[in-house]
């Protein structure tokens, strides 16, 4: 057992730890400090030097070397009189059982870092799904840490982090997990076509791929599905939150629908007249369509120029969609080449079909029997952000705040947690934290956060690529972890199949 660090003064919150000379204490370490009932695990935040020699004392000697008039001068024995000091907090207690710490560490007793033994806790749930190993400071420990899938996708999860940090990564990581397990819909809007891997490692390579992954896109690969849907299947209640309308517009659109079903949308673009609508009101409406959904009129035919949306097909396809995901398949949707508002428009069809499902199930008594769905939400601030909630809720706050209750849930993943509703955050009930330079975001999730990370500022600003905290009510504390980049994941899942559990 190698001590690094004594404690030396300190107070809730604030426990000083003096480090040994040869020893290194990073930010983020996990250190155990034992006691007679057990032992307490610390978390460092801070780190600060110390010294028995006054400030103005070093500044002179100091001066002295840099001037090269004190050549040869050295401290007296200076892994004594110079030291660093660890700033950090108690975040559990573990004896015979794991508890939230009330009382402090012995005064002047040791600490030694983290190890295996010392995190048998952290076991794996029945249904689990796996974001990475424990991580103190820079160093992995060979423990992986879970979520519980039935409790975590239903009660919502935010990833959030700056640009280049690993978001798509630890997607990716989460859904192999869930792919292996064929209990859980997910429904993933791929902005980027990089979960499938259409050109590279990807959810394909699953071994349960072919009966647990569906994958759909306007130019698919063999064996996979062509992404086209019915313009009927479109409903006034799906651009909610999705395309801005004016109070006008809004009326419009419900007149167009309830005069010609199915066909609205196709009458709104041949420009079909329409009592109590005037003709500036239907010339914007054209416009926000032909733009917006790139749905237009060529020589009398109605085309899509991005081939999502047909008047003659695709009639069956949201329907096909949300029978998968009831059925505890992946289904992932390239929506790399459609554009934002289409892209946003078909997770709102699905969102508000599954929803809709599902508070009947509820209603009727066999929602006990139901699998739970999740859906995917790229760039979160798009449907969930302060501007699209102005006017009142969309289907995908819907979900944030009562989806848990029908075994609905959503993945939030942004880099601007700041924009989203605190109510909405308050929803989300994992976070999983990775990098962010931005002190105002940093400040959004720390105040949203399921664990006090009040300290945790300026760790949360100093995680690398792949380095997370995962703050939920589901873990005992707020767990640093390392994500495995996804390509070596998915080779050491070939290699060993079980290292990850799936139960079932």
């Amino acid at each position: 057992m190698s001590l690094c660090g004594q404690i030396v003064a300190g107070e809730v919150g604030s426990i000083l730890i003096r480090e040994k000379s040869g020893e290194k204490i990073e930010l983020g370490d996990l250190l155990v400090a034992e006691d007679k009932e057990g032992y307490l695990i610390l978390q460092v935040y801070d780190l600060l030097y110390g010294s028995q020699l006054s400030r103005l004392s070093r500044e002179q000697l100091s001066g002295l070397k840099l001037e090269g008039i004190g050549v040869g001068l050295e401290f007296f024995e200076p892994q004594l009189r110079n030291y660093v000091i660890a700033q950090g907090k108690a975040v559990l207690k573990v004896s015979d059982k794991t508890q939230s710490p009330k009382v402090l560490p012995d005064f002047f007793g040791t600490v030694r870092h983290v190890e295996k033994k010392d995190l048998q806790f952290l076991s794996t749930p029945k249904n689990p799904i796996y974001l990475g190993d424990v991580r103190s400071g820079s160093k992995v420990v060979d423990v992986p840490v879970y979520l519980d899938a039935a409790e975590a996708l239903t009660h919502h999860i935010l990833i959030a982090s700056t640009t280049g940090r690993g978001k798509s990564n630890l997607v990716k990581v989460m859904l192999w997990s869930v792919l292996g397990q064929g209990k859980f819909g997910m429904l993933v809007l791929d902005a980027h076509d990089e979960y499938y891997g259409r050109s590279g490692k990807g959810l394909k390579d699953h071994a349960k791929a072919k009966g647990n992954l569906v994958y759909y896109s306007v130019n698919p690969v063999p064996g996979t599905n062509t992404l086209s849907i019915s313009l009927g299947s479109i409903l006034p209640q799906h651009l909610e939150g999705i395309i801005s309308l004016t109070e006008a517009q809004e009326q419009a659109v419900r007149s167009y629908h309830s005069k010609h079903g199915e066909k609205w949308l196709e009458s709104i673009v041949r420009g079909v007249p329409m009592d109590g609508v005037k003709d500036v009101t239907l010339t914007v409406l054209r416009r926000i369509v032909r733009t917006k959904l790139s749905i237009d009129l060529e020589e009398d035919e109605i085309v899509c120029k991005n081939r999502v949306f047909s008047p003659t097909s695709g009639k069956s396809t949201i329907r096909s969609i949300v029978n998968d995901l009831e059925g505890g398949k992946v289904v992932v949707i390239d929506t790399s080449k459609i554009g934002d508002e289409a892209e946003l428009l078909i997770g709102s069809m699905v969102a508000n079909d599954v929803f809709a499902k599902y508070q009947a199930y509820k209603a009727d008594g066999t929602l006990s029997d139901k699998l739970p769905v999740s859906i995917v939400i790229e760039e979160a601030p798009r449907v969930l952000g302060s501007d699209k909630l102005a006017f009142g809720d969309n289907i995908y706050s819907k979900i944030a705040k009562e989806g848990r209750k029908f075994k609905v849930g959503l993945q939030a993943v942004t880099q601007l947690t700041s924009v989203i509703p605190r109510d909405i955050l308050t929803n989300m009930n994992t976070k999983i934290i990775l990098g962010n330079e931005m002190a105002t975001e940093r400040r959004a999730i720390i105040d949203s956060a399921a664990q006090d990370l009040s300290q945790d500022d300026r760790t949360i600003a100093s995680l690398d690529k792949g380095e997370a905290i995962v703050t939920s009510i589901f873990t005992r504390f707020a767990v640093p972890i390392q994500i495995p980049l996804f390509e070596d994941f998915v080779k050491v899942q070939k290699a060993q199949p079980d290292k990850i559990q799936y139960s079932g």
